[in-house]
């Protein structure tokens, strides 16, 4: 198989994204990234300029809900 039949059979694997486990993992981190948002107190998250009802929206979004930029 020349290079040029490789590289393009190739490339379309590496456009597909993450594969299950790494959507998996990256999902899991954003749950606990969220849940550690909702226990901050109201202190910190007027920090970050959120307020307690902000954080706890967040947490409560699916784990499977995560910004599109990190599936990429």
């Amino acid at each position: 198989m020349s290079m040029t039949a490789l590289s393009r059979s190739a490339a379309p694997l590496n456009r597909r994204g993450p594969g299950f486990l790494s959507r998996l993992f990256l999902g899991l981190g954003a749950a606990r990234q969220r849940r550690r948002l909702a226990e901050l107190d109201d202190a910190l998250l007027r920090d970050i300029g959120l307020t307690r009802q902000d954080a706890l929206s967040e947490a409560r979004r699916p784990v499977w809900d995560v910004p599109q930029s990190w599936l990429r």
